[in-house]
């Protein structure tokens, strides 16, 4: 199964605006969120997250909530921050 995650952005590195340092249940990954381009996204923002590609920014509440439901699908979302965590970006 392949969901779609909300991640927090921690950083977006000045010489690569399209890639940023994303933070999902305490794994950290680089995101292309180069989709989202011209909505002045920062760290700090919440963008909900597919196959290592952000496809649109949501609020903090929607996240934390979204994330709530998804941890509890149990070996699902584990298998997701897994594959989150061993994925490489960049």
């Amino acid at each position: 199964m392949c969901l779609a995650i909300p991640g927090e952005i921690i950083e977006i590195p000045p010489d690569r605006p399209a890639l940023a340092t994303v933070e999902v249940s305490g794994v950290r990954r680089a995101v292309n969120i180069g989709l989202l381009e011209g909505e002045g996204l920062a760290a700090g923002d919440w963008i909900l997250i597919h196959v290592g590609f952000a496809l649109s920014r949501i609020d903090e509440d929607e996240a934390r909530a979204t994330l709530r439901l998804l941890e509890g699908l149990g070996d699902a979302f584990d298998d997701e921050i897994d594959a989150l965590r061993e994925s490489r970006i960049g």
